[in-house]
């Protein structure tokens, strides 16, 4: 009875420590899923740790989450679920570019927010959804800290723009002069250059693929799975 009741704390302890550090909880082992959600929520850290009273999402806990999606024969498909400001962009775009490499299928939902660079991880995966009253903001790109006012530097902001551009247009409907046009508007209250755009807008842009909710996009993705397994030999 005592070794039950001990094995018991240290699952309970396990379960604990996964939502702590990865956001993470174990499913009832009665039930078997062949879906792995992953969660990004916050601000996306990149090399700079960020204060502890930040919500973030590592980049270093993200990647091997997505390599085990990769290899794990028992995952079939990935649900990405995004509720984040934005963050670091090396460490963002290394994710979206993860997520568009992945051999299987892949649907994103956005809740809440999906901004700056959670929106090339919104359109990084194979179908998008935004609920109605999520937003998603497009600006340029933005740098804290030392800047040196020279013209490389602005050439430096200029093609890591471009990159941002080049795969939101290359994974979404949207046209690339479009996206630009969003990225450099004026006159929005919320911020000084850029576009928020809310719910249906995102997809009337071509940006995301649908309005919906969870269930449209599990189901969505459960589509996507049994199309490849039709398609496998």
């Amino acid at each position: 009875m005592k070794i039950f009741d001990k094995e018991l704390k240290m699952e309970e302890l396990q379960t604990v420590n996964n939502i702590k550090e990865l956001g993470t909880v174990s499913l009832p082992q009665n039930f078997e899923s062949n879906i792995h959600c992953l969660t990004i929520i916050g601000q996306i850290e990149g090399h700079t740790m960020l204060p502890p009273q930040n919500k973030a999402t590592k980049y270093e806990h993200v990647i091997p989450q997505l390599v085990a999606v990769q290899e794990n024969p028992n995952i079939k498909g990935l649900l990405l679920i995004l509720n984040t400001v934005g963050g670091d962009v090396e460490a963002g775009l290394a994710i979206a570019e993860m997520i568009a490499s992945l051999t299987k299928p892949s649907v994103s939902i956005v809740l809440g927010g999906g901004h700056s660079i959670g929106v090339p991880l919104a359109v990084s995966a194979d179908w998008s959804f935004i609920v109605p009253t999520a937003t998603m903001t497009i600006h340029p790109i933005r740098m804290n800290g030392l800047i040196i006012g020279v013209p490389q530097t602005f050439e430096y902001f200029n093609k890591m723009q471009e990159r941002v551009v080049e795969f939101v247009a290359r994974h979404s409907k949207i046209k690339k002069e479009t996206f630009r046009k969003l990225m450099l508007a004026t006159g929005e209250l919320a911020n000084d250059v850029g576009t928020i755009l809310i719910g249906k807008e995102a997809v009337e842009y071509g940006l995301i693929d649908e309005v919906g909710g969870i269930g449209d996009a599990i189901k969505k993705l459960k589509e996507l799975i049994q199309l490849r397994e039709g398609n496998v030999i």
